[in-house]
């Protein structure tokens, strides 16, 4: 019995990764390219007043909002169906760039932010129900680097589509998003496959301030999730929560723009985006895939050496990143002062590209390690407390796309810098409780 409810989790969370890894083959690579489609688009005398980084900063604006709503979207159609629901959302902007046009992009931004907040919800809860304290960290890193092969597989198609092109013609363009409106179906409607159980045996992950939640309704899914703000570990991990919106902002949204607008890239600028995110995802998937088979080493020595990796990680690509691409990139590609030239070295598009897989794998050290201190210290509140998570991290999201149009390189790097180092200690505080907590046998903290 304890043998076949093993193989049905298991089944459920590869299942639940290729899914997600073929929604997010169209979104993600929808959403590196979409500043630079919409600036060609607008050569055409569409998508006029249209902006790329204000589409990404409207769905992470709801996204955030929607979050407080999500648990309880899930505690009454449950995590499958709620999965499902938040899917169709992605189907729908994706569709938006096949014939553009200003409002129905807005809209379709709107659309996708409730979506996401529901689908990620669902998400960490199924996720969650189909663990146990000793596979959450192995199940965490098996969904993340299934995951993330969305951005190796969408931005190689990105890549051959978009090479030697200095604008992306209409063609181009409806080929490239159809092909990708047909990835995103087929992952919704892979979510069907997915086989519903009940959260039994839960009694050996750890939970924190956590009260019986059977029969749990939306009103109350909603009081639980004000609950879990208050505690001081999930205060104190909203700042890691927002560094990772930050990070997320600029390696799926910005440094692709970065990239494009670097003249010193020649006639390869614009297809560079494409393999600059096949890197991104390409580090991705060896850190998911690291960690998740590297489980037990983690329930041995704590999550927090992976993280202090993800951190030097990613100091390290962005002081590369600021001394080798134009102050200026991300807002223009038109030289207009000193700006547009780099700090120290000559553009390098070898360079670039490697900050691309680094930022692939510090990103996936601090995402597999949220996923798996959350799905540890409250399982039986996994809804709530994933929302929270995607209502910091979309928050910080939002923040970092309204800025993207006006804040020079330098300063962006310097907010990531400085929440880099502020998120990785609180998460160091966290996760040195939990543990002292865990190996003297207490069941709650704070």
């Amino acid at each position: 019995m304890t043998d076949n409810m093993a193989d049905l989790r298991t089944f459920n969370v590869v299942i639940l990764g290729f899914s997600f890894m073929l929604i997010f083959t169209a979104f993600q690579t929808g959403g590196m390219i979409e500043q630079t489609v919409i600036q060609s688009v607008q050569q055409e005398g569409l998508f006029v007043g249209a902006s790329g980084y204000v589409s990404l900063a409207i769905i992470y604006s709801v996204f955030a909002l929607a979050n407080w709503g999500a648990p309880s979207v899930v505690s009454v159609f449950g995590p499958r169906c709620s999965m499902v629901i938040g899917a169709v959302m992605y189907c729908l902007f994706i569709a938006v760039f096949i014939y553009p046009m200003v409002w129905a992009l807005y809209l379709a931004s709107v659309l996708i932010g409730l979506g996401a907040a529901v689908i990620w919800t669902a998400q960490g809860s199924f996720l969650t129900i189909n663990s146990t304290q000793e596979t959450i960290g192995r199940n965490s890193g098996i969904f993340w680097a299934l995951l993330q092969c969305s951005l190796l597989f969408g931005n190689i198609f990105v890549w051959k589509e978009f090479n030697g092109k200095e604008t992306i013609d209409s063609k181009t363009r409806v080929q490239v998003y159809v092909v990708l409106l047909v990835v995103c179906c087929v992952g919704t409607l892979m979510l069907f496959v997915l086989r519903n159980r009940r959260p039994e045996d839960r009694s050996d992950l750890l939970n924190v301030n956590s009260g019986d939640q059977a029969g749990e309704g939306p009103l109350q899914a909603f009081k639980r999730s004000i609950q879990l703000l208050k505690t001081k570990e999930m205060l104190l991990l909203g700042v890691c929560f927002a560094y990772t919106g930050f990070e997320l902002t600029f390696f799926s949204g910005v440094y692709g723009t970065c990239i494009g607008n670097t003249r010193a890239f020649g006639d390869e600028a614009k297809s560079l985006i494409g393999i600059s995110g096949a890197f991104i995802g390409a580090g991705e998937i060896l850190g998911g895939a690291a960690f998740g088979l590297g489980g037990k080493l983690t329930n041995r020595h704590g999550r927090d050496p992976i993280i202090l990796f993800g951190f030097v990680v990613h100091m390290t690509a962005f002081y590369l990143i600021y001394i080798n691409l134009p102050q200026s990139s991300p807002i223009t590609e038109i030289v207009t002062d000193a700006s547009y030239y780099p700090v120290l070295i000559d553009s390098n598009k070898y360079l670039a590209i490697l900050c691309s897989f680094l930022l692939g794998l510090g990103d996936s050290s601090f995402n597999t390690q949220v996923y798996s201190i959350l799905g540890s210290m409250f399982p039986e509140d996994s809804a709530p407390a994933f929302a929270l998570f995607k209502f910091v991290q979309s928050l910080t999201a939002a923040a970092g796309f309204f800025y993207s149009k006006y804040l020079l390189l330098q300063w962006q790097l310097l907010i990531l810098v400085v929440f880099g180092v502020a998120g990785t200690l609180a998460f160091f505080e966290v996760e040195w409780k939990t543990a002292n907590a865990s190996r003297k046998g207490y069941t709650q903290i704070g």
